[in-house]
């Protein structure tokens, strides 16, 4: 299985990043490098696509469990290497789940599968970072 993108150059530190599926993203580079702070730095655009990854994993565990889940956020807080190339060393995903009669310990099992077995990018990032995670849920009436 491959997958595939297209970054075009638009001008200074500004491009256009294109998936295989079709869709667009921009990213900025950083003014000390010639952007125009326009759009997600690419480090960022890495640690959103981690988030992602995760979220669908999770989410659709959820819903085969049958969890009354009415909404989830995920805050991911990263710490980057001091000299280049700067990876990430440590992450921290805080997980919010947002809904009625929750069961924790499905929504820990589903964290822990999507972050151990699941998720790509989490098995990418762990390769040079510490990753841990917190469960916050948010019981509604």
């Amino acid at each position: 299985m491959s997958t595939t993108a297209r970054i075009t150059w638009a001008e200074n530190a500004l491009f256009i990043g294109e998936s295989g599926s079709g869709h667009t993203v921009t990213m900025d580079g950083a003014p000390d490098v010639g952007g125009h702070d326009l759009a997600a730095r690419p480090m960022e655009m890495v640690l959103i696509g981690m988030g992602g990854c995760t979220a669908i994993d999770v989410v659709s565990m959820l819903k085969k469990q049958r969890q009354d889940v009415r909404g989830m956020a995920i805050e991911l807080v990263a710490e980057r290497a001091e000299e280049p190339p700067k990876v990430f060393t440590q992450v921290k995903l805080i997980y919010r789940v947002r809904g009625k009669g929750l069961n924790r310990a499905l929504i820990e099992r589903a964290v822990a599968l999507s972050e151990d077995k699941y998720c790509s990018a989490t098995a990418m990032i762990r390769k040079t970072a510490t990753v841990t995670h917190e469960v916050v849920l948010e019981e509604v009436t």
